[in-house]
């Protein structure tokens, strides 16, 4: 720990006891630079040289009155405020001491690009979790453009979101600093990530490095494969080498090929290193030492970022991994179940329940579904709902758990299973059974053990419902007539509303009314639903999903056979964004029933599915407009991440100008793997936990979040899977949308998440 007023201090005059003095990211470049471990060399503008030039400029008392009464709440009012603060640090001259020091600090580390980066006082620390709010600007070159970096971060201290999350935790604005260190870009020979665990099993014993030519952007993008090695941690053996041929790499452009000077550009691989293992035998092991020494000296494995130049391995990052497997270990007083199991299928929403069988074969029959029966279908639709509502639990012989059933039911908070087959022909009708909706089990009359199970995790998930965290948690929803229920739990709002169970009720193909001359009434419909959600959450944000039914599913609707193509596979089909822009008069329905609810409630926001290109994106957003539903303070655009092409080309999608994305893990894990999601014969294999999903959604999150936008995920991947959570609070995500059912649980993995990653 050290005592400095100067205006910069070096990296190895810092560690981990300093976070007041250089913030989070600083004291965490001193730690691994005390420790001998090797990361590109810099120096940190102190939060007390943040403070001295608010104090001699005169700012704190004009800081202190723009943020005066400030609702953060109020988007309009918070951008005006953030913006004009902003611009006072920006305009006010930078003492010259201060500016010397960083100067000569500069020319000390022998000039050359820089990457400055913003590291808050309040960032990492236990209470905390203000991480990405600030700017970070790379290859910067030159003294004068140094200090112009370094003021710029000071500023980005005022963004919007960064004073909303301060207000909400309670912090005093303006006595939370700012460090900046100033570090040295590495222009990577190679680069590539390292786990100090085997991390798709969690093997503590082995050590995985991936490697790949040229700057690490490559890799973390996933535009390009990288070689996997895999090192036995105690031995340094390694234990296998998998080589891929690398076409080419990125790196950082000199400016004599058009690409400005600075900026990254693709370069072809070298024709003889294409098809050669990037790192030798003795680089592998040299690096799997670092990482060990790393994971050592934290107590704990570690998920880092390296980089090789010049002969030299440095590390840019590393965090803790926190999703290690863990093996189920039954509690103490729990007993193994006793009762005759019938049946088993998917689960589809957890929970146990108990109550008489009463088989559904259509919908006319829902009357004889009484209050705690068990309500057994083939498939459910809309036109169950009723009776749904009444039932003690639900089991289908088919679907998947994104089918109706399964959606309705965790809505309800009852137990599914779903993919039961011979359901409506095996189970004794009128007899008592118990539905293990967790497990996916089906028991004769009471499972005594099961059902004492549920009533303990039901006690233990209330309890959770007063635990308080920073990443924002949404509810996913569908059916209106369950908003007011859900509505009085705490939630920050619905993350996905869907439409299409709403226009399963109105039970016409908009088509049709457009032909029949009614097209206000589809409107006046839709906009009714819209509207029922946005006032039970008001002035909670509603983040409306564009109708997103295929085709197979439109032609069910009445008139919708003679609007729609048969398809071979409706689930990559005429769906999403390709029919707003190819069918604009029926998008033009849909449009004017959300303008018609935000000029009632402005809490209603807009987010596009399934969108393959970004000028379907950039149509949609045209179409919007026309309607005056134009991006601003009080009206937000996000679209769904859910195919390949949003992850691999992100950026140009946020060129076209959006506010955030959501994640829709189910869409997303069947065109990653290439697997039906409502396939029942491979359901064991669709699972958003395999590696490759994982590393699309780790990068859709990332660069994201790179470039300020909101992150949500609203997939059923969160509300299933615990170490997916955890994955994308570490990544950064701002938020996570969940089905009614798993509010309170997801709420304790969140806060589980946000406390290891020490926020």
């Amino acid at each position: 720990m050290v005592s400095i007023t100067k205006a910069v201090v070096w990296f190895d005059e810092v560690d981990r006891d300093d976070l007041g003095l250089v913030g989070g990211k600083g004291a965490n470049l001193g730690e691994l630079t005390k420790a001998g471990i090797p990361v590109p060399p810099g120096f940190i503008v102190t939060a007390d040289t943040y403070f001295h030039f608010i104090q001699q400029s005169g700012l704190e008392p004009l800081l202190r009155k723009d943020l005066f009464k400030l609702d953060v709440h109020d988007s309009q009012q918070l951008d005006e405020r953030a913006r004009r603060i902003r611009q006072r640090i920006l305009d006010a001259p930078m003492p010259e001491p201060i500016a010397r020091q960083i100067r000569e600090a500069y020319a000390e580390m022998g000039e050359g690009p820089v990457a400055v980066r913003s590291s808050a006082t309040a960032e990492d620390l236990p209470e905390a979790s203000f991480a990405g709010q600030q700017s970070t600007y790379l290859n910067v070159v030159g003294a004068d453009n140094v200090v112009n970096a370094v003021q710029a971060c000071w500023a980005s201290l005022f963004e919007g979101r960064a004073i909303f999350y301060r207000e909400e935790a309670g912090y005093d604005h303006v006595k939370v600093g700012l460090a900046v260190p100033v570090q040295r870009m590495v222009q990577s020979e190679k680069s590539g990530v390292m786990f100090t665990v085997e991390p798709v099993t969690s093997d503590p014993h082995k050590v995985t490095i991936e490697a790949v030519y040229g700057l690490g952007e490559a890799i973390v993008s996933g535009e390009v494969s990288p070689d996997l090695y895999l090192v036995e941690k105690e031995t340094l053996n390694v234990l296998s080498s998998e080589t891929v041929a690398q076409e080419r790499m990125l790196v950082r452009s000199s400016g004599s090929n058009g690409a400005h000077e600075g900026a990254n550009e693709w370069v072809a691989v070298p024709g003889e290193n294409r098809d050669r293992v990037k790192l030798s035998e003795a680089e592998i092991k040299e690096l799997a030492r670092i990482g060990r020494d790393v994971e050592a000296h934290y107590g704990k494995p570690q998920d880092i970022e390296w980089a090789y130049e010049h002969g030299q391995f440095m590390l840019t990052q590393t965090r803790p991994v926190t999703t290690m497997r863990e093996a189920h270990e039954p509690e103490e007083d729990e007993e193994e179940e006793n009762a005759p199991l019938l049946l088993t299928g998917q689960p589809a929403s957890p929970g146990v329940n108990y109550g008489k069988v009463r088989v559904v074969h259509s919908p006319s029959e829902i009357g004889i579904v009484h209050t705690g029966d068990v309500l057994v279908a083939e498939m459910t639709t809309p036109d169950f709902v009723p009776a749904m509502k009444r039932a003690s639990a639900i089991i289908t012989e088919r679907g998947g758990r994104t089918c109706h059933a399964a959606i309705v039911s965790r809505e309800l908070g009852i137990p599914c299973v779903v993919g039961a087959g011979g359901a409506t022909t095996q189970l004794p009708v009128d007899s008592p059974v118990t539905v293990d909706g967790a497990r996916g089990n089906i028991y004769e009359g009471r499972a005594e053990a099961r059902l004492a199970w549920a009533e303990r995790e039901r006690k233990r998930w209330e309890s959770a419902a007063d635990i308080k965290t920073k990443t924002r948690l949404y509810v996913n929803l569908a059916e209106p007539e369950l908003a007011d229920r859900v509505a009085e739990r705490r939630v920050d709002g619905v993350g996905l509303l869907r439409a299409e169970f709403i226009v399963a009720q109105i039970g016409v193909h908009p088509q049709a009314f457009i032909d029949e001359g009614q097209p206000e009434e589809y409107t006046r419909q839709l906009a009714a639903g819209i509207r029922e959600f946005c006032r039970a959450f008001a002035p909670r944000p509603v983040v409306y999903r564009l109708t997103d039914f295929k085709t197979n599913e439109y032609a069910n609707l009445r008139g919708g056979a003679q609007y729609e193509h048969d398809e071979e596979n409706p689930m990559i089909g005429f769906r999403g964004a390709s029919r707003y822009v190819r069918e604009p008069e029926v998008f033009a329905l849909e449009l004017e029933s959300i303008r018609q609810v935000r000029s009632e409630f402005t809490n209603l926001y807009v987010m596009v599915p399934f969108v393959r290109t970004p000028d379907e994106l950039r149509g949609v957003k045209d179409l919007l407009e026309d309607y005056g539903l134009v991006r601003s303070d009080d009206f937000k655009l996000w679209m769904m991440v859910e195919v390949p092409s949003n992850v691999l080309i992100l950026d140009s999608f946020i060129d076209v100008g959006i506010d955030g994305i959501s994640i829709g893990s189910n869409d997303l894990t069947q065109l990653v793997l290439g697997i039906d999601r409502d396939s029942e014969r491979l359901a064991e294999s669709f699972d958003e936990r395999n590696e490759a999903v994982l590393e699309a959604m780790k990068i859709a999150v990332t660069r994201a979040r790179n470039r300020g936008l909101t992150v949500s995920i609203c997939g059923q991947a969160p509300s299933v899977y615990p170490e997916v959570t955890e994955r994308l609070v570490e990544w950064g995500a701002t938020s996570v949308s969940v089905s009614p059912d798993m509010i309170d649980q997801t709420r304790e993995i969140i806060a589980e998440a946000e406390r290891k990653l020490g926020r």
